[in-house]
């Protein structure tokens, strides 16, 4: 029987608890909080997702809105919350304190310059005195309206470019500079406007069918380490746990509820999907979300490749093999009943999440649809009674800073596109579920305990500063068990304070894996929230909870916190490289090292390409100082191939530049020219074409696409950067190492 290939999309959209607990509960009362995403992602990322999906009638998504970040809605709309930037826009600027002056110039350009600043030329201009010149001079210098034009614009880059043509909207884009305090005013306002727009169109286009909206628990915690941390070691069986353990399992069928209660309140109907926390699951939380109704959840390929014991292989295209595996629903059986799930394409999700973004949106879009036909095309080659159904889920607020116009160009192309092809057709999780049940089945004891991050909980545990993190809840928890009159009706604020503290967020930002220039607020935000439990319940607050979690300070050397897509200038952009991998090469030992010619080398990928950056020390220059050829040499680890001798003069008998390799590209530093090469057999090196880009200015730059070495994706290798003289080896980095990469 011949089906169409099914698609569901889903798209998340959540931000933690940034609400202070001591500013109460009450909507008559002022809602202080830390940071502004709640009300700017608001204005920008939300309500236009499904506006634009509304234009495409034919086609059918989930949207899975987070109770966290709803309540948080809610507070803006009623014109309750302020957090410091909107305290600081909607101040007289000839009032602002010095304090506040330090604020804005160090926190008003938080946002992808390229997309958000940079296509506003007043925006542009304070950012660029601030590159250039520094926060000194700008706090030196600056008047007035400087400070009244950059809150203005901090304000308006943040709206969609879907509702630019806004009478009120257009006006100010095309005023440009020379904003007023009365200006800002009407800015809020029309961010409130925007705002108070979202829920009821998701709800609208729920009833019309075309949408399906989804929930989270309560506080999006991970549901799997509220039932016991232990679960940690499923996945990685020699973690390192936190000193107490974590077992409240009790708390999953609570934030089960809220979530419940919640959406049925504001959706008038019960709800079928749900997202489990960073697509977080165990069997010991299905029984809690069968008792509650739902009917599905979600996760990633690599949960299920655990559960199936099962690598999910892809071909040099990118596209999975054995999709039949992937693409389809699977039942979970339990003594309490069954349940749906569906695991998403993690590479698919990924290209939409981070890299498109730096592609032409016609050419990503184009891209994604070539993959779904490609699906497409083996599922006829294949024909069975139960179609296939590729599910792409991601955040869906995050990526579209880096995509022109929001990703505004780049979705309609999409949505064209596949309302063009009836071998495609998108619908919602229930839809296909409720048209072709699972008929795969996973007992509950075989499911996986793990996440979408490598189908592990390393992002939220283990790490030293994390296991201290749970430590601090663990006991904050218990001190709460301890007060059994302490219910949710009579003492709410006390389990408040345990929600929010029990969301992913803050495990996420500590310790290593991930870090932004928010660390510390994060760290603040925590302990505010476990002291609220002490508070509400009248017991003393620990004296460590007024000091951080964590020391909160630039690294040195670290692993790639995420893909990067920088532009290739050789300025050395500090957005573009915020993610990469850093290792400081100045100070080490060696000749080149001590002499740190070389200050230090960040590296880092995406779907594309790999990508390289060298920072020198001030005043060299190649061909003087520094030898003027620079060779990348690729080794892969435990791979049949041909390989070959770095082919350099004097290259010295010690691993690794005494390892054979595959791939060689040589980069004269002088003209900024490329040459590549692959081994062939004898040793030997053949010449290959290359689409390698280079650019030398303050910085050196390198982007060497995935396609030069015709590697597949999940393909392991290993990197090593060799300095030369006309020919002769100099020196070479990292020190007795080579850089990890793995092919996206």
């Amino acid at each position: 029987m011949s089906h169409p290939l099914y698609v569901a999309f889903i798209w998340h959209q959540h931000q933690p608890l940034y609400k202070s607990p001591d500013s109460g509960v009450s909507l008559s009362s002022t809602q202080q909080y830390k940071l502004p995403w709640v009300r700017l992602h608001g204005t920008k990322d939300y309500l236009d997702l499904i506006l634009i999906l509304e234009q495409y009638p034919k086609l059918h998504q989930t949207v899975n809105l987070v109770p966290s970040l709803i309540l948080q809605l809610e507070d803006y709309i009623a014109g309750t919350a302020f957090d410091p930037y909107l305290t600081a826009s909607l101040t007289p600027a000839e009032q602002l304190t010095r304090e506040q002056h330090e604020f804005i110039v160090q926190h008003f350009f938080d946002a992808n310059h390229h997309t958000l600043i940079d296509p506003h030329p007043r925006y542009a201009e304070l950012y660029q005195q601030r590159q250039d010149k520094g926060q000194t001079w700008c706090l030196a210098n600056w008047g007035v309206q400087d400070y009244s034009d950059l809150l203005a614009w901090h304000n308006l880059a943040w709206i969609d470019p879907l509702f630019w043509d806004d009478p009120e909207i257009a006006a100010w884009l095309k005023q440009g500079r020379n904003f007023s305090l009365s200006d800002r005013q009407q800015i809020y306002a029309k961010q409130r406007q925007i705002l108070s727009r979202i829920i009821p169109q998701h709800r609208k286009m729920q009833q019309t069918g075309q949408l399906e909206v989804t929930t989270t628990p309560y506080t999006h915690p991970i549901m799997p380490l509220l039932a016991d941390t232990n679960s940690g070691r499923v996945a990685v069986p020699n973690m390192t746990l936190p000193e107490y353990r974590f077992q409240w399992a009790e708390d999953i069928p609570r934030h089960l509820r809220k979530a419940w209660d919640m959406y049925t309140e504001r959706f008038g109907q019960e709800p079928r999907g749900l997202w489990p926390s960073e697509q977080s699951v165990s069997p010991e939380v299905l029984p809690y979300i069968i008792k509650q109704g739902f009917k599905w959840i979600c996760s990633d390929e690599a949960v299920l490749g655990w559960t199936l014991r099962h690598f999910f292989h892809r071909d040099g295209a990118g596209n999975v093999q054995q999709p039949e595996m992937l693409y389809r629903p699977y039942r979970l059986t339990t003594p309490a009943g069954d349940l749906a799930i569906v695991f998403r394409d993690h590479r698919l999700s990924d290209l939409i999440g981070f890299t498109y973004g730096s592609m032409q949106p016609k050419q990503a879009a184009a891209n994604l649809v070539g993959h779904l036909q490609a699906i497409a095309k083996k599922q006829r080659e294949n024909p069975s009674e139960q179609p296939w159904l590729v599910t792409i889920a991601l955040d869906g607020e995050n990526c579209w800073e880096f995509y022109p116009q929001d990703g505004k160009l780049f979705l309609e192309a999409l949505y064209q596109n596949l309302s063009n092809d009836p071998q495609l057709q998108l619908v919602t999780v229930s839809e296909f579920i409720e048209k072709f049940p699972p008929t795969a089945t996973i007992p509950q004891e075989q499911l996986h305990s793990g996440s979408w991050v490598d189908g592990s909980f390393t992002t939220w545990i283990g790490d030293p500063a994390k296991n201290k993190a749970w430590d601090y809840l663990t006991q904050a928890r218990a001190v709460l068990a301890s007060h059994p009159e302490a219910t949710e009706e009579t003492n709410p604020a006390a389990w408040e304070a345990l929600y929010a503290a029990e969301g992913s967020d803050w495990f996420w930002w500590f310790g290593e894996g991930h870090s932004s220039n928010q660390d510390a607020i994060f760290d603040e935000l925590f302990r505010e929230h476990l002291a609220g439990i002490y508070k509400a319940l009248n017991e003393p607050v620990p004296a460590y909870l007024s000091q951080a979690v964590e020391v909160h300070e630039i690294r040195a050397n670290h692993l790639p916190e995420s893909f990067i897509h920088p532009v290739i200038d050789g300025r050395g952009d500090e957005q573009d490289w915020d993610k990469a991998g850093r290792i400081e090469v100045g100070g080490a030992r060696g000749t080149m090292h001590n002499s740190s010619l070389i200050q230090r080398l960040w590296y880092g990928v995406d779907h594309l390409n790999f990508y390289i950056r060298l920072d020198f020390k001030s005043g060299v220059k190649p061909g003087q100082e520094l030898p003027p050829e620079l060779n990348l040499l690729w080794f892969y680890p435990d791979k049949t191939m041909h390989n070959s001798p770095i082919p350099l003069k004097d290259v010295p008998q010690q691993a690794p530049v005494n390892y054979l390799y595959h791939h060689h590209l040589e980069i004269n530093l002088l003209t900024q020219s490329v040459q590549f090469r692959e081994a062939a057999e004898d040793y030997q090196w053949q010449p290959r074409f290359s689409r390698a880009q280079v650019a030398l200015d303050t910085c050196l730059e390198l982007s060497v696409p995935w396609a030069d070495l015709q590697v597949p994706p999940d393909y392991p290798l290993r990197l090593v950067l060799v300095m030369a003289d006309n020919g002769r080896f100099s020196d070479y980095l990292p020190e007795n190492a080579l850089i990890p990469i793995e092919v996206p």
